[in-house]
């Protein structure tokens, strides 16, 4: 059974789409759409610049929406800062460290081989540029990051340790608070992608451990064009933000030849210039949307979800090598896999027609199929509350055919 009304999703039922893409992006369902053009049409002005009903009903729409995002991961409305998706956040994130002499040449920051591009390319480039030391934590036989490794590399230099909560190729979710507790121990900020887990696990950041999460509304069945950073409120009201320009100062004088800038209390000195008013509305609805359903719910529904397909993948032909775990404990809503013999975009192309939407490639995690053997790329089903049973049924069917049809 599914756990949302499928009737919901306009792609599914109107246009017949089994929908294996939701670690990529999800499906909107209509409650979403109609909330932000109710607000487009009826309820738009730009935020905190008048004082009329309309600018004054925006606002409030606009700072109701932190304080919904707020209450979804456990944390408070000032700790909400939207961007545009989780690259945007974990780039302000580090920029921002930078920008304020957190990150120095001869420090370290520490990554994993495991982690997506959004991740680890801002802060390899950080690195780089401020002449730090990128320590990489390499995968195992699983694709899982070895943390077994971490307390031997993490040192007194560690200034950032940065990696993503759950995998977007091998499904797998690393041990925050335990990576956090070592961080903290040598006095390193623990940045977290949360892009794979905030949609589909309940988060708390008071118990995380983390000092910045980072997330995006479009995989958690809200609009694209909005992203979250949380940030810890005793570290944000001490960092200047690493852009400026409106909404983000509350009053500039000049000073001889420079500039007096007082900066706005966080978030809004973090968000630079007219943001994302009517994606935040749509990012509300979506948020309770899931929370109607229940995010409990919804991981244990992947779950099950997660079990039949590596069970069914496992029954089919030993051509088919599914990348990751094959334990079902250790991963959760998605199972990527190869077919011996064939390229993962003749097997998406194949799904296509039987109108079955997969992701192909490399996922924008390049060293961890280099290091698996997969250089080729992969396929990868991922799975929501709007899939159900029979969505599993008809990917394995259609597998199935397509290695019996290539021989």
């Amino acid at each position: 059974m599914c756990l949302a009304p499928r009737e919901d999703f306009p792609e599914i039922i109107d246009r017949g789409v089994v929908y294996l893409d939701s670690a990529a992006s999800t499906l909107k369902p209509r409650q979403v759409i109609e909330a932000m053009a109710r607000f487009a049409m009826y309820s738009y002005s730009n935020v905190h610049r008048g004082v009329y009903g309309l600018s004054i009903e925006a606002s409030k729409a606009y700072e109701d929406s932190h304080e919904d995002v707020a209450r979804f991961i456990g944390g408070r409305w000032d700790e909400i800062i939207f961007v545009r998706n989780t690259s945007e956040a974990i780039q302000l994130a580090a920029l921002t460290l930078m920008f304020n002499g957190y990150i120095q040449k001869g420090d370290e920051i520490i990554v994993t081989q495991a982690d997506h591009h959004s991740l680890i390319i801002p802060l390899a480039r950080i690195a780089k540029f401020v002449g730090a030391r990128l320590r990489i934590i390499p995968i195992t036989a699983e694709g899982l990051p070895a943390w077994d490794l971490l307390p031997s590399i993490i040192n007194k230099r560690t200034r950032i340790v940065a990696f993503s909560h759950k995998s977007n190729v091998t499904g797998y979710a690393s041990d925050v608070k335990q990576i956090a507790k070592i961080a903290h121990e040598h006095n390193a900020i623990v940045i977290v992608d949360g892009a794979q887990s905030v949609p589909h696990m309940k988060i708390d950041v008071k118990n995380l451990g983390a000092d910045f999460l980072a997330f995006s509304g479009h995989k958690m069945l809200g609009p694209t064009g909005i992203g979250v950073l949380w940030g810890r409120i005793d570290l944000l009201e001490r960092l200047e933000p690493p852009l400026g320009g409106g909404g983000t100062v509350r009053r500039v004088k000049l000073a001889g030849e420079d500039l007096d800038i007082l900066w706005e209390e966080p978030p809004w000195r973090f968000e630079t210039g007219t943001p994302p008013i009517i994606e935040a509305v749509g990012l509300s609805e979506a948020i309770r949307y899931l929370e109607r359903i229940g995010i409990d719910r919804i991981y244990e529904h992947e779950r099950i979800l997660t079990r039949m397909a590596l069970r069914s993948l496992g029954e089919l032909d030993e051509r088919v090598k599914v990348i990751g775990p094959m334990d079902p404990d250790k991963r959760v809503g998605i199972v990527t896999f190869t077919i011996k013999g064939s390229s993962p975009e003749a097997i998406g192309m194949w799904l296509d027609k039987r109108r079955i939407a997969v992701r192909t490639g490399l996922h924008c995690a390049h060293a961890l199929h280099d290091g698996l053997g997969y250089s080729d790329g992969s396929v990868r089903a991922s799975f929501y509350l709007y899939n159900c049973e029979n969505d599993i049924e008809a990917l394995i069917k259609a597998i199935d055919d397509y290695i019996k049809t290539s021989g």
